[in-house]
């Protein structure tokens, strides 16, 4: 069957359209990204603008046609922390829905976590044992944690890359002064929900998933190939050295350097500070990047259902 995805998330609209039946891996057949930053239109009543409503349901639109031209057969949607917090997020999924079609179904932050860390631990497999998850959206973080499919422990925080950004580092490049205080409270979040890991065994491998994470993974992590397969990995130290290069850096500077796109741009520094204070927090050296995160997670989710009858 073809299936498409529609990820409505806080900095882009993004389709994945996959040909898959339970069993096999999902086949890639094409993709269709808008890049909105549903951040930057949030209102001091954290509503989202008019202007941001009707980019949002144009892009949604735009992504329901193209599924149809593309003959998919069955389109699920989802929208994550961007709507899932806005005050008028309800009135807002009613009108993409009377004017796309398409009902999104919104996850709530430990929703993400466990279908992110579902597509971790498939892409990794069982003999990557047990898995700490750092998945960094625009709106949030999410850490979860376990041996199986689906995590023991998960946490979601407010500190994505664009939600960091926009309510911290005002400035283009950020102030040095900004920067300290998104560190300071990005250690104290992280630091607030760390004992819910404290108790477990120590995690077999450390995986970061997410384009941010892939981003700052490119610019400051090393690749190595084994068995055919090249994977990425970050430590601490080398994104250390790396952050303050890249905050002292206008946005449309970063662009320069190796990984980081114009759409990551605005909001890499914020999604580095995150990350690194993450690592910190929870005495993490290095980390191993996954390609696949919470699309490829809701695919996986899909294809399971059609062999069980359990909802997604």
């Amino acid at each position: 069957m073809r299936l498409g995805v529609l990820d409505v998330g806080s900095n882009t609209v993004h389709m994945v359209v996959v040909d898959a039946h339970p069993g096999a891996n999902p086949a890639p057949y094409s993709l269709h990204k808008s890049v909105l930053r549903l951040m930057r239109h949030l209102q001091p009543d954290g509503s989202i603008s008019p202007e941001g409503v009707t980019r949002l349901v144009t892009a949604i639109g735009d992504a329901v046609e193209a599924a149809r031209a593309e003959h998919v057969d069955d389109l699920v949607g989802i929208a994550t922390s961007a709507v899932r917090e806005a005050t008028n997020g309800p009135e807002v999924l009613d009108l993409i829905e009377q004017r796309t079609g398409m009902h999104l179904r919104v996850l709530d932050g430990e929703d993400e976590a466990r279908l992110t860390f579902l597509a971790v631990r498939r892409w990794f497999g069982w003999s990557s044992g047990r898995i700490l998850l750092i998945d960094i959206g625009g709106g949030s973080l999410e850490l979860a944690m376990g041996p199986s499919e689906y995590p023991i422990v998960s946490r979601s925080v407010p500190l994505g890359a664009g939600r960091t950004t926009v309510a911290y580092l005002h400035d283009d490049p950020p102030t040095k002064a900004q920067v300290r205080r998104l560190r300071r409270h990005a250690y104290e979040v992280v630091s607030d929900v760390s004992d819910a890991f404290a108790g477990m065994p120590h995690p077999d491998h450390v995986i970061g998933s997410s384009k941010t994470i892939r981003s700052l993974a490119r610019l400051a992590g090393d690749e190595v190939t084994i068995g055919g397969r090249t994977t990425q990995w970050l430590r601490r130290a080398d994104l250390k050295r790396w952050l303050p290069r890249l905050a002292a850096l206008p946005a449309e500077r970063r662009t320069e350097l190796r990984g980081v796109t114009a759409e990551r741009a605005f909001q890499i520094v914020g999604g580095g500070i995150v990350l690194h204070q993450t690592m910190k927090a929870l005495d993490i050296d290095e980390l191993e990047v996954s390609p696949w995160a919470l699309r490829e997670g809701v695919i996986l989710r899909y294809l399971d259902s059609m062999e069980t009858g359990a909802d997604l």
